[in-house]
Order: structure tokens, then sequence, then C-alpha cells
């Protein structure tokens, strides 16, 4: 049970800061709030799936908000111009998303310079470019389509249908874990087992009262779980994401050991990129239209998802499950807050708390790791 919840303890918090909020604020646990709430949670969820990666390799990347502002506005005057939905998503994503990341990860592995220098230029750079397309002026977009990726809903029964396969993959991971650490003599309890296996089956409970009691799943979270899941995976299982954990372990060792770190930083910043550019065309699409100014912030959130996850800042630590996690907890305490009428500045406050006491958390951790 100890292994258990220290292993769990961003869900723990989790759970007890909704039932918290459902004490303070009573309509804050119906289908129709908690269904926006993840919605609105989704757009800065998919970036911090991709600054996960960034960060176990004991990187950061600022530029995330300005790519969704730039995203959004290319693809809202590409369908302007008159180019096709789709056509005008994919070249979006490649103009601005595989571009800008792959520039910052050539810059930073090349010559090793500090992320947070390359990012906090790049930053800059996808801001003015935002501002110099757009005049200063929002861009309305009137296209059907394109607005309900953003604000549309999966109804009910395909919505039950996407929660059984989630819960059905979800389970088979559990299964496949536990079965891995016996193969190889890992020390693993029926408890951890267990416990697990009621956790996926709270979270079917859970998401089955909002989404089937209130319009069904929202596209926007269909695409964040979606994401968050490939993200799991690719830690999980594939060389690739045992590559990146050799990285922020401890990067020399890795090279060492004959890994490409200029290959795999440039692969990692090209991936935070590139959902950071996702998710401004959700935000386009939700919105219809476009601002030079939407993103503004994400990066700070996105940041701050990982952290409290349970991703250590110092790198070589974290999951995509944990980050999934910390996206909720700050939704959940943004939203919590707006109901009691509690100004944003506050909330930015508390945000910052947050931040610092998740990160003073990671470096005690350590420090008993270490002795």
């Amino acid at each position: 049970m100890k292994r258990f919840l220290k292993n769990n303890g961003p869900v723990i918090a989790l759970i007890l800061l909704v039932m918290l909020m459902t004490i303070i604020e009573p309509p804050f646990f119906t289908p129709r709030n908690l269904s926006n709430l993840i919605r609105q949670v989704s757009v800065v969820g998919i970036i911090a799936v991709g600054m996960t990666f960034v960060i176990l390799i004991a990187g950061i990347d600022l530029s995330v908000g300005s790519i969704v502002g730039l995203s959004a506005v290319v693809v809202a005057l590409l369908m302007q111009v008159g180019f096709p939905v789709w056509l005008a998503i994919i070249l979006t994503v490649l103009s601005v998303g595989v571009i800008s990341g792959l520039f910052t990860g050539f810059m930073t592995a090349k010559f090793d310079i500090h992320p947070f220098i390359i990012t906090l230029g790049v930053m800059t750079i996808a801001r003015g470019l935002s501002l110099i397309l757009t005049n200063g002026v929002s861009i309305p977009v009137t296209d059907d389509f394109f607005g309900w990726i953003g604000a549309g809903y999966f109804p009910p029964l395909p919505s039950l249908l996407i929660l059984i396969i989630a819960v059905a993959i979800g389970t088979i991971m559990v299964f496949r874990r536990r079965k891995q650490k016996q193969k190889y003599n890992i020390r693993t309890t029926t408890g951890e087992f267990v416990g697990a296996l009621i956790l996926i089956l709270l979270i079917f409970v859970v998401c089955s009262y909002i989404f089937l009691q209130y319009r069904g799943i929202p596209i926007p979270v269909a695409i964040f779980l979606t994401i968050a899941l490939w993200g799991i995976f690719v830690l999980e299982k594939t060389r690739f994401g045992r590559r990146l954990y050799a990285i922020g372990g401890n990067e020399d060792v890795a090279w060492l050991s004959g890994i490409d770190i200029f290959k795999s930083k440039i692969e990692v910043y090209t991936i935070v990129a590139v959902l950071s550019s996702i998710s401004g065309i959700i935000l386009a699409s939700r919105l219809n239209g476009a601002s030079p100014n939407l993103g503004n912030g994400f990066e700070l959130d996105a940041i701050a998802s990982a952290i409290i996850g349970g991703t250590s800042f110092m790198g070589g630590i974290g999951t995509v499950s944990g980050t999934v996690v910390g996206t909720l907890i700050i939704g959940v305490i943004d939203n919590g807050m707006s109901m009691k009428g509690i100004n944003t500045f506050y909330q930015m406050i508390v945000k910052g708390i947050i931040i610092i006491l998740a990160v003073l958390l990671d470096v005690i951790n350590r420090r008993q790791r270490a002795k």
C-alpha cells in the first residue's frame, strides 16, 4: 500500500482535490462542468505530453505558447485564402510545428546552446510573426467542419465505445507491466496490481458519468486521449523512450553507451513543436478564429502539468500518465477558483506556489534516493 500511495501520489491528490472542490462548491461535480473542464485543459494537455519528453532529457521549451498562437493564425489565414480544411491543417503543422521544432532541436544539439536561450528566441520570433501576419487583429473562421474539431462531440454510444477501448488498453498495459516485472524478478505486490485495476475502473466510472450524461466525449478530449496513449506507449515500450530516460539520467553515460544524442534531441523538440501546433489548430477551431495573442502563458501551464505529475526537472524521471493527472489538477484548481469568483491574478499566485512545491518535493526525493 505504501508503494502504491507513493507511485500514485498525483492521482490521490487529484481525487482529494475534486472531493474538496465538490464540498466547497457542489455544482463543480456535474457532468456539464466537468466535461467543459476537461475539454478546456485538453489544449494544454496535448502540449504537456510533448513537454514531458523535453523535460525528461533535462530540457525546456518556452516557445510552445507562441507556436500555438502562430499555428492558429496560419491555419486561419490558409483557410481564408481558399485552402481546404485538412490541407490547411497539414500545411500548418509542417510549416510551423516541424520547422520550428527542427530549428530548436538542431541549435540545441549541434551548438550545445542551453534550450532556455534558444526557445526564448523562438518564442519571440513566433509571436512577432503572428503579429505581422495579422497586423495585430483577430482573423475569423467560418468553416463549420473546422469548428467541429474544437467544439464538437462524439455521440454517447461512440463515446462509450471509446471509453471501453481505452479501459481495455489500460488493463492490457497493467497486465503486461506485471508480467514484465515478474520476468526480470523485479519486486511487485498484489496490492499494486489490484490497486492499478481499481484505479482504471474508477476512471471508467467517472468518465462514463461525465461524458455519457452530457453530450458525449468532446473531440479535443478524444484527441488528447489518443496523444496521451501514444506518449505512454512511446516512453514505456520503445527504444526511443528508453533513450530519453537514459539521456535525462546522465547524458555523458548515454553518449558513451552509443545513443545518438543529436538525433534524439532534434526528435524531442520536433515532437513538442508539432503537438503545440496541433493545440493551436484546436484552439482556433474552438474559438472560430485566431488572435496573435493566443497561447500566451501556455508554456507555464504545460511545464507545471509535467512537474506536478511527477516529471523531474532534472531529467530522467517522469511519465505521460502523471502529466495527464497534473494537467487535470491545474484545470480543477483553475475551474474551482473561477466558480468561487476568485480573481485570476490570485489563481496565478496559487499556480506558482504549486510549481515551487512540486520542484521542492522532487529535489527532496532525489536527495533521499542519493542517500
